[in-house]
């Protein structure tokens, strides 16, 4: 294994060559490209709108902007364009900013080399040591992003102006590197005139004197689409400054809102339980999601983010496993009665156009998951004459659910119910007692919200007849 070179003459010798940030980003990139190897892992639904967007911008050279409503995967798209980043690159040692061996712009790094010559001593950075984020907020300082003259440096002899006195911000340590500032608009002015400088005159302005920085560096930001707007808090030339101009979404497709959901779960140690989640569960919590996407009575401005799918996937598993425990039942699956675990997970995550009295978070999921289990019951069953037989069974006797029944007890109706096997057939679901259980609840509450069957509620049990 050949040794890095480690002084600024040996990184000549083996004839090195430095690419500036968006030339090595550029250069990654086509060469993925090339390859025809996938670009970024992990972004689901961006494949045909948003990334083909973000690869010309990438080999354009720009600084970008990603605008969307929360929970549209900003800040992970971010995260992942640092793959494009060689894993290591040589800078002088010592250096706070990264300084090029070739050319270095800070004072320190520049007196260093002028003294030492070739023999200066180099360092390797790794890729993830390049990337800088912050979190836009209205105390957000000149300071944190750009820096401050440090007191202990001024206290030391040396002079003000002296460049050495300089602390430096978040910013230029990421030279030759990549920094994100997510929600940008919440920048103040004042700051947001510091990064406009720092981006077109390559120089920083900290008490009063000027002091000239070309970083080397990507600067790539979100803001929400109603921030960044001339009436919003984004000043004109800032937002001039980004040359790319990115728009985010939700998930255009129901399958891919559920590829996220399933991915991105945190779905804790289980002891011993095995949990399935058929197909048409995973499918209404989407659809939920899609349904309050599209509600008059939610405030969509704000958006109704992925987390919120993410949130109830979770939940609405959590919901069966705690009936398992109680029940010493070693495999269960979500059903319609657990549901009610949906409200407190969805209810934190929308917010409602106007609240009255005949209006509330609780009334607005409770339809929105009734909407759901409709259309998706609808989506399998295009007909509902394929229940006819279910039906006329109901006219001698009537069924009970409850989210604390064995799921064994569900298998009683399916032998003494006519037609209610071959509905449950149409699901294709595994012919598992837990899974029979759900997709028995599923169907019964689909018909109760079709206007086939009414549904009462005694003593802690639903009845359908």
């Amino acid at each position: 294994m050949l040794q890095k070179p480690r002084t600024i003459g040996e990184l000549k010798a083996s004839e090195y060559k430095v690419l500036s940030v968006k030339e090595e980003m550029r250069k990654n990139l086509t060469d993925k490209l090339r390859r025809g190897e996938p670009i970024f892992s992990g972004i689901i639904g961006y494949e045909e709108s948003v990334i083909p967007q973000l690869e010309t911008a990438i080999i354009a050279g720009h600084d970008i902007i990603f605008i969307g409503e929360r929970g549209q995967a900003k800040t992970r798209l971010i995260r992942a364009i640092t793959s494009l980043l060689d894993e290591e690159i040589p800078v002088i040692k010592g250096s706070e900013i990264n300084d090029n061996p070739y050319a270095p712009v800070s004072k320190k790094c520049r007196d260093l080399v002028r003294e030492l010559g070739d023999n200066a001593e180099i360092t390797w950075v790794r890729r993830d040591e390049r990337y800088g984020e912050k979190l836009a907020t209205p105390d957000t300082s000149i300071a944190d992003l750009i820096g401050e003259v440090d007191p202990i440096k001024v206290a030391e002899g040396r002079y003000l102006s002296d460049e050495l006195t300089i602390h430096f911000g978040l910013i230029p340590r990421s030279n030759r590197g990549i920094f994100a500032i997510n929600e940008l608009p919440d920048l103040v002015e004042k700051v947001q005139v510091g990064l406009f400088n720092i981006m077109e005159e390559k120089d920083i302005q900290i008490k009063g004197y000027k002091i000239r920085l070309p970083l080397d560096i990507c600067i790539v930001a979100t803001a929400n689409p109603e921030d960044y707007t001339n009436r919003g808090r984004i000043i004109t030339p800032l937002k001039d400054r980004f040359q790319s101009q990115i728009r985010t979404h939700y998930p255009p497709r129901q399958e891919e809102e559920i590829k996220i959901m399933e991915q991105e779960a945190r779905i804790l140690k289980r002891d011993g339980y095995i949990v399935k989640v058929p197909k048409f569960i995973k499918q209404i919590i989407a659809e939920i999601t899609f349904q309050a996407r599209g509600s008059n009575e939610i405030n969509q401005r704000s958006g109704v983010s992925v987390r919120t799918t993410i949130a109830n996937y979770e939940s609405v598993i959590a919901a069966a496993e705690k009936r398992g425990i109680r029940l010493g039942e070693r495999e269960v699956a979500p059903r319609i009665t657990d549901f009610t675990a949906l409200i407190p997970s969805t209810i934190g995550k929308i917010e409602l156009e106007y609240l009255g009295e005949d209006t509330s978070e609780v009334i607005i999921v409770e339809k929105l998951i009734k909407r759901a289990i409709k259309i998706v019951l609808d989506s399998y069953f295009t007909s509902l004459n394929v229940f006819s037989e279910l039906l006329e069974s109901f006219e001698h006797g009537y069924v009970e659910v409850s989210d604390t029944m064995f799921s064994e007890e569900y298998l009683v109706g399916l032998k003494e119910i006519k037609g209610l096997k071959k509905c449950i057939d149409a699901l294709q679901i595994d012919q598992s007692p837990a899974e029979i259980a759900s997709a028995v609840e599923f169907i019964l509450e689909g018909l109760h919200l079709s206007n086939k069957l009414s549904k009462e509620k005694v003593l802690g049990k639903i009845i359908y007849k």
